[in-house]
Parts: C-alpha cells; structure tokens; sequence
C-alpha cells in the first residue's frame, strides 16, 4: 500500500495537535489542520517550505497565503510563469499555479514555527510520496531544514550518493539523476529584514528554476 501524500486528520504528532488545538480555540475561524499542498499533481517545479505560518496558512489552509513572505514567493512566481497572479490571498481567490506545486516539510503549524526532528521525520513519508506523485524535474528547498528534508525523501542510493554529499547553500544546485534540488533561503520576513535574502537574490532562484524546468521539458 501506497503511502498518501495528505491527510487531513493527521495527528501523529502529539505536540502539534495539542497546538493546533489552542490555536483552534482561540482562532475559532483559522484552518488549524494539516495544510494541503497547492497545485498540479504533476508539475516540473516543486516548491517545498518548512511549516505553516500561525496566521499564513494556518489560518488559510494554503501554503504561503496570508503571511509576511506570501507576495515574495507568489510574485516571484508569478513573474516567471509559475502562476496565474501576483498574490495569494486566499484559499478561494482563484489562483491558479502552472506546471508548479507548493508543499511543506511540515503539513502542521508548530509553536515558533520550529518543528523538532521527529515531527519532520513522521512528515517525511508524505513528502516522499508527493515526490513520487508530482515526478518534479526540479525541487525548490527553500531553507535548510526543508533542504534535509527533501534529500531524506529522495532515493540517493539509486544515483550513488549520500544526504551528506547534498549540502545546503542559497542558489547552491545539486544533481540527483533527472533531477535537480535547488536551495534557497527561506523567505521570510526575518531574512529579508536582515538582509540574509534580498528580492533580488530570491528572483533570481526562481529564475534560475524556470531555466531548468524549461531545459528539462526540452529534452
């Protein structure tokens, strides 16, 4: 049997559920669920964040919808093609990606947006059947832990290659047979008020993966 790529009733992990539930009751109107991925099951670009935002998509119930980072992303994607509007607003706003889906690491809010090991690794199996559903060409890892994540997921040993041989970096490009994991840091408010991540730097990432998607779809 085949692992789901998404579950909504998912409470494996017991600190997250027991969040989700005080956020709930004190939020009655936010999403408070694991949040689904959004977009195409097939697509040549996947996108994979770290965890929902308390009031992104927490409160939405779509990934980077409603937070600080949510224009950076959708506006750098929609400048390369990868969707159908500058901004996501929410869940129900007609947005629509193009040969681009967006997921997490983590499907559930943690409490100061920091997920601890196991919580990751009970995701990681929805992230690797993902994975396999959606046959990316490219996996955009923005941030470390969603890097780790990402190469956790990925079958290494078929292409002769360990997770220590992928090491993160922004723009840092990594071959895995047909595919290619691109690394990005996260675009979050933080990174961006100190500067770690320009707009600049994260378009040109974006860029750079409408180049190897178009590349791939030309082989």
């Amino acid at each position: 049997m085949t692992h789901p790529v998404y579950d909504a009733s998912c409470r494996q992990c017991a600190r997250l559920a027991s969040f989700l539930d005080q956020v709930k009751a004190k939020h009655g109107k936010y999403f408070c669920r694991p949040v689904p991925p959004f977009g195409p099951e097939q697509a040549g670009l996947l996108v994979v964040g770290l965890a929902p935002g308390l009031h992104g998509a927490n409160a939405t119930g779509r990934p980077f919808t409603g937070d600080a980072c949510s224009d950076l992303l959708y506006g750098s994607l929609h400048a390369h093609g990868f969707a159908s509007r500058p901004r996501s607003v929410s869940a129900d706003d007609g947005l629509q990606m193009r040969n681009c889906r967006i997921t997490n690491a983590v499907k559930c809010l943690p409490p100061d947006n920091k997920p601890i090991g196991s919580e990751v690794a009970n995701c990681r199996p929805y992230l690797a059947a993902e994975i396999q559903l959606v046959a990316p060409r490219v996996i955009l890892c923005l941030g470390s832990v969603s890097h780790a994540a990402v190469v956790r997921s990925l079958d290494l040993g078929l292409v002769g290659k360990k997770p220590k041989d992928l090491v993160f970096g922004h723009a840092a490009e990594h071959k895995v047979g047909s595919l290619t994991v691109l690394d990005s840091y996260h675009p979050s408010r933080y990174n961006v008020n100190t500067g770690r991540l320009t707009e600049a730097m994260f378009e040109q990432v974006i860029g750079r993966a409408r180049q190897l998607v178009d590349e791939a779809a030309s082989d």
